[in-house]
């Protein structure tokens, strides 16, 4: 039997020097992995290493002055910069503009800062026509900030349209929203309505703003003393001479491809059809058709008999305004078929206007029959979801600031003070409306592209 060396006895030196073989190999083996190490760490450091006459790693989404770089970065290091894409094609982008989405924009808003003064803010309590009625209603004007004519509040406050960032914020809630055209409710200088000081200086600052956001600018011209077929010819002449030529001024284009401005005639049933048919039909005595200041004229529908009227007058549409539903004949949803069909017949455009609610109690305070509650956006929606199904050309949304008439797409926030609470949109956010705007002007894009299938 062999025996095992003892824990006690000397091993034989022919075990020790194959030991200490073994362990030489091993300390080499281990070195030279080591060695390798190393190097490779140095050659990895190496390509890491900024080159000469680079200060190190940086963002660069330009090249720099002195030429193109011609380097290939690594992996690590590369950035990719994504060529110009349509808007909203990216996170973070606006949403494309919907050139077909029209809405009305005020800018008679005046405070003290800008103004000397609050303007339409302060708007009076305007007495009902029957002096019985309104004897039961109280008399006289709000005091803003606290106290503004309105039953909502803006989340800019009581602010001024000549304040340059109110102008560029409100640029940017519409392009939020998708809208594509703002309908800027104009006079002509020095014949303003008496709760407003001049709104034509603005124009020039609301086309740049509205350049800037990719918006264009049309016009709501309304009415004042001794407006004529005449002198709404003189209002096209200067608006078109003054403004035609800005990049942000709109222009339609028509089926036989021609580019003409389009003007929104509000009131227009005031003046006589025949009256306008000397401006607008290419017989007329003053007619402005094939002339430079010819364009797109749209007539306010409010009575049914107004679509006849507006025919014989020569316009080329004819749109609704008031965001109640029922309140005329022309915002009564149910009517909206039988008005296209009368105006696919005749070659008219129909515009629907389509808002959010209707509430006015705060300046008229005797007309809360036409108030509408906007239902948390359920009312808007249903009345996208009606002018969609007539299939309009262009749809507009009364309004983006009509807050007096509570109207309104933009921001409000919450306010309470010790006489008033003012109503809101929550449980939403204050931009409730203006992503509904941006949802149906998805739509709208969508259903058009069926329609021309």
């Amino acid at each position: 039997m062999t025996q095992s060396p003892g824990a006690g006895a000397a091993p034989p030196d022919c075990i020790l020097e194959g030991a200490m073989g073994r362990f030489r190999r091993k300390a080499c083996i281990a070195l030279s992995l080591f060695t390798l190490f190393v190097f490779g760490t140095l050659v990895g450091l190496k390509t890491l290493k900024p080159s000469d006459g680079d200060p190190g790693p940086r963002l660069r989404l330009m090249p720099p002055a002195e030429g193109p770089d011609t380097r290939r970065p690594t992996p690590a290091r590369a950035i990719v910069v994504l060529p110009p894409t349509a808007p909203g094609a990216h996170p973070g982008a606006p949403p494309a503009a919907n050139p077909d989405l029209h809405i009305f924009y005020y800018g008679w808003f005046g405070n003290p800062d800008f103004d000397g003064r609050f303007a339409h803010w302060d708007h009076p309590l305007v007495p009902h026509w029957d002096p019985k009625v309104a004897a039961g209603y109280p008399k006289g004007r709000h005091v803003p900030p606290e106290d503004i004519g309105s039953s909502f509040y803006p989340e800019l406050g009581a602010y001024s349209s000549r304040d340059p960032q109110v102008v560029q914020e409100h640029m940017k809630q519409l392009r939020a929203a998708a809208v594509g055209v703002l309908i800027l409710s104009w006079y002509p200088s020095g014949v303003e309505d008496d709760y407003s000081d001049p709104v034509d200086d603005l124009v020039p600052s609301i086309l740049d703003a509205a350049e800037s956001y990719s918006l264009k600018v049309t016009f709501h011209i309304l009415p004042y003393s001794g407006r004529s077929e005449r002198s709404l010819y003189e209002n096209i002449k200067y608006i078109v001479d003054n403004y035609g030529a800005h990049s942000a001024f709109y222009y339609y284009r028509t089926s036989t491809g021609r580019l003409l401005p389009m003007f929104y005639i509000y009131d227009s049933y005031l003046t006589p059809p025949a009256a306008w048919a000397n401006l607008f039909t290419p017989s007329g005595s003053t007619s402005i058709r094939n002339t430079q200041y010819d364009g797109i004229f749209i007539g306010l529908l409010v009575e049914e008999k107004h679509k006849q009227d507006i025919l014989e007058s020569g316009f080329d549409g004819l749109y609704t305004y008031f965001a109640s539903n029922g309140f005329s004949f022309g915002s009564s949803h149910q009517n909206w078929k039988a008005i296209k069909t009368f105006c696919d017949s005749n070659n008219l455009m129909f515009i629907p206007s389509v808002g959010p609610g209707y509430i006015d109690t705060r300046i008229r305070p005797w007309n809360n029959h036409n108030t509408r509650n906007r239902v948390s956006g359920k009312y808007y929606e249903t009345t996208l979801h009606a002018a969609l199904t007539v299939r309009p050309e262009i749809i507009s949304i009364t309004s983006f600031n009509e807050w007096n008439e509570g109207t309104q797409i933009e921001k409000a926030v919450p306010k309470k003070t010790a006489q008033f609470t003012y109503l809101d949109y929550q449980p939403h956010e204050p931009n409730l409306y203006l992503e509904l705007t941006q949802k149906w002007a998805k739509h709208f894009c969508k259903e058009k592209e069926q329609w021309l299938m």
